[in-house]
């Protein structure tokens, strides 16, 4: 246990919430410890009970079930996340469980990726992953690319697999947020989608997921209806080895075969309301297409 209050303080803001408390937050921790109004249980409850630790908790429960998953061979599919959470531990949970380990591997957008995630991945690929990325990102572990992902500075076939977590949607849009340039490419998706297939080997993956719904364009973003995100995929492509579509709930996020019509982005938690989660293939179109075939004579009519 640490000495003083001070070092308490630090110790467990470091131990659960991965860094250093607020300055604010740090005086009045340690007058209220030294004046006895507190005790150091009473603040770790608190600390464990605030939203920034349940959401850290369900970004370890992603990467945890997705090593899980990992280790016993699965690809989990009806994965639950809490009410109220953003997408991210859906997300993370789908594709890293998907992971087996291939040994060239690279992340888009990893620069404002989810910390858990980017250790989770250093930590599962045999080697330091490349990550791409509009602006400069300095993340430990990583073989870190200033690149348009539209114009990849790599090689035909140079990775085995591909992550793009909730990064697709923005390309060719208004990167301010991001510390990147405003712009109007409408053609920026389907070319990030060529180049991502021209770096993937033959027999690569590219793992990946985008906010489903009603479609939008919110300037900085697209939303697209599932159905138009896998003709993308296709047009570009590639065939949609397996997807899962997840939607958010008053009770939390599980799966759906459809997402609710004209279901909006942000209008029942603080990110998307739905994710498609999808694992694609380049090189296997033909067969894409058959299966559409054959599953358009199932259903019948429109």
């Amino acid at each position: 246990m640490a000495d003083s209050a001070e070092e308490f303080v630090d110790a467990l803001y470091r131990l659960l919430l991965r860094r250093e408390p607020e300055a604010g937050a740090r005086l009045d921790a340690v007058s209220r410890l030294e004046r006895g109004t507190l005790s150091r249980a009473a603040l770790a409850s608190e600390v464990v009970s605030s939203p920034e630790f349940a959401r850290l908790r369900s970004l370890d429960d992603a990467v945890a079930r997705a090593l899980q998953a990992r280790l016993t061979n699965e690809r989990p599919r009806n994965l639950t996340a809490p009410a109220g959470s953003d997408e991210r531990p859906t997300e993370i949970a789908w594709t890293l469980a998907r992971y087996r380990g291939e040994e060239r591997v690279l992340d888009v957008g990893y620069a404002h990726a989810e910390p858990a995630y980017l250790a989770a991945l250093v930590g599962a690929a045999p080697q330091a992953p490349v990550g791409v990325d509009l602006v400069a990102g300095d993340v430990a572990g990583f073989e870190g690319v200033e690149a348009d992902v539209r114009a990849l500075p790599f090689k035909r076939g140079s990775f085995d697999v591909v992550f793009c977590i909730s990064t697709l949607e923005h390309v060719g849009k208004d990167n301010r947020l991001y510390g990147a340039r405003e712009e109007r490419d409408p053609a920026g998706i389907p070319q990030a989608l060529r180049e991502l297939k021209r770096v993937l080997r033959r027999s690569g993956r590219l793992l990946l997921t985008v906010p489903a719904g009603e479609n939008e364009d919110r300037e900085w973003f697209v939303q697209r209806d599932p159905r138009s995100w896998r003709e993308l995929f296709l047009q570009a492509g590639f065939a949609v080895h397996e997807h899962e579509l997840y939607e958010l709930f008053d009770d939390g996020w599980r799966s759906v075969e459809q997402v609710t019509e004209g279901l909006r982005y942000g209008t029942r938690g603080p990110g998307a309301s739905a994710v498609l989660c999808a694992e694609l293939r380049p090189g296997r179109v033909r067969e894409e297409v058959k299966r559409r075939v054959l599953d358009a004579l199932r259903r019948g009519p429109a």
